[in-house]
């Protein structure tokens, strides 16, 4: 039987390998970009508020800081409350372009030993967790060269 493949935020991400993105909202009238994504109104605050229209961000940024997650986290995070806590590395990314930071986990097999500030990452697509039915997406980074 085949695990059903669900977003652990459905709209915040769409595609898959090389077409991968993290989706967020652009101002029409400021240019503000957000996300996670907005649908109500622009939120910076010097704006008169425009229409909010979806875009793609930047695949590539820049390590703004990193650290070691040595705790469970609370919901929407899925986990296995039976199985021991593995920890992994959180780190917050900067995207020039859109000049905004971030969050978000590094793809498995990846510690802070392997990170510096001011590195290059990608974003691809990530299992956040399994269970017998459904396999939990969301987004890693990777160190740009690095495979897996």
């Amino acid at each position: 039987m085949s695990r059903t493949r669900t977003p652990v935020v459905t709209g915040w991400f769409a595609g898959e390998g090389d077409d991968f993105r993290l989706l967020g909202t652009r101002c029409s009238v400021c240019a503000s970009v957000f996300f996670p994504r907005e649908d109500a109104a622009c939120r910076n605050p010097g704006c008169s508020g425009g229409e909010l229209i979806e875009v793609s961000l930047s695949r590539r940024g820049r390590v703004w800081s990193y650290t070691d997650s040595r705790y469970r986290p609370p919901s929407p995070y899925v986990s296995d409350r039976e199985l021991k806590w593995q920890p992994y590395a959180l780190i917050a990314v900067e995207l020039a372009a859109e000049r905004l930071v971030v969050l978000g986990q590094t793809v498995p097999g990846v510690t802070v030993a392997d990170l510096a500030v001011g590195m290059e990452v990608e974003v691809v697509p990530g299992v956040l967790n399994e269970d017998a039915e459904t396999t939990w997406t969301t987004w890693h980074w990777r160190p740009t060269g690095v495979t897996a």
